[in-house]
Parts: structure tokens; sequence; C-alpha cells
């Protein structure tokens, strides 16, 4: 008699990290973009109607590309970045490095480095940070609080140092990283596609400008 098939394991959703700041500027300049456009495709005359088809042709995939579309998925597995015009996809066993100067960025194991667009780097968010790290209670060389606000609250003494928000990021990254490599496992290899459904609008909308350029 064979025994029963145990329940396959749940697959849960990716963990997505965005940029609430990107995608608020991405909509406005969409709104504004169509506005200006729109009143020329329904009201222009002669070339301004086809001008117009041009530019939102050319600056919403764009816009789409810079500000909608960063994107980081991860799960146990893998990692999927969705910058503005690759989408990149690795195991966690092929990333050697998650790191945040500058800016934001993953190694692969072959040294090839990945710019991580939708975590973005506030050297202003690291400074306020610092400082209200500064501030917090902390332990002497015998292990008692230095006096300051909050320093008499457990909450503040158990409490981890604030750090910005693309650190923090980092930081979970690189854990999932590490504890995928110690793991072991699978024989899945990277994958690196073009967001042809980005450049190719783009191409057409600066052609089609070029064009109408060229006949006057």
């Amino acid at each position: 008699m064979t025994s029963p098939t145990p329940p396959a394991e749940p697959q849960f959703a990716d963990r997505t990290y965005r940029s609430t700041s990107a995608l608020v500027c991405g909509v406005l300049l969409l709104v504004l973009v169509a506005v200006m456009a729109g009143d020329a495709l329904l009201r222009g005359e002669g070339q301004a109607p086809w001008l117009a088809l041009a530019a939102l042709l050319t600056a919403v995939p764009l816009i789409v590309a810079f500000t909608l579309r960063p994107a980081v998925f991860v799960n146990d597995e893998r990692i999927r970045i969705r910058n503005p015009f690759r989408t990149i996809q690795l195991p966690w066993t092929e990333v050697a490095d998650v790191r945040a100067g500058y800016s934001s960025e993953l190694t692969a194991a072959g040294g090839t480095k990945y710019q991580l667009w939708a975590v973005p780097v506030s050297l202003r968010d690291r400074k306020r940070a610092s400082r209200a790290a500064g501030r917090a209670p902390h332990k002497d060389a015998y292990g008692r609080f230095s006096p300051g606000a909050g320093a008499g609250s457990d909450a503040h003494r158990h409490s981890a140092p604030p750090i910005a928000a693309a650190d923090q990021t980092i930081v979970e990254l690189r854990g999932l990283a590490e504890r995928a490599g110690e793991a072991a496992g699978g024989t899945t290899t990277g994958t690196v596609r073009w967001a042809y459904e980005v450049v190719a609008p783009a191409v057409v909308g600066v052609v089609l400008f070029a064009v109408l350029v060229a006949i006057g």
C-alpha cells in the first residue's frame, strides 16, 4: 500500500519593493502629459495633432519606465528586478552581494552588477536616521544606558537603531540571499529580458517626430 503524497508546500506571494515617491511622481507626470497632449490632439491644427501623438508615444513609455515600472520582487528562491528597460531574474544562489552606496545594486556570482531602480538611496534619509541614532540611548563600557531622551524606556532600550529605508531594504535582501546560500540548491539559471513593450513605442514616437520635423 502506497503512502499518501504529502501536501505541497504553500506558495506565498512575492514580497514587493517599490518607491512610493516615484509612483506619485509618475502619476502626476502622466496626468500632465495627457492634459497637454490631449488638448493638442482635440483642438490642434495642421501638424499639431500628429506632433502631440508623437510626444505621447515618446513620453508616456519613458515616464512609465522610470517611475511606475521599477520594482523588486523576492521570495525564498529568487529575486526579480524590474528596471526601466530590463527585467533580471536570478536565483539567490547566483547572487554574490547586495549593497547600497550612492545607489542600490546587486552583484551576480559572475561579477555582473545590476542597479536596483526600485530602491533609491536618499542621503537625506541617511542623515536623518544617523541623527536619530545619535539621540537614542546607548550602553557605555559598563553596560549602563547613557542619559538622554527616553533612556529609561524599555522600548528604547530594546529597539534597533533607526536606519534609512533603502538601507533597511538592502539588509532584508542580503538576509534572504545568505539564507538561500546556506540552504543550497537548485539548478535554475538567471535570465535577462529587455522590456520591448516600453522600448518599441518610444522608438516609434521618436521616428514619427523626426519624420514630422523633416517634412515641415
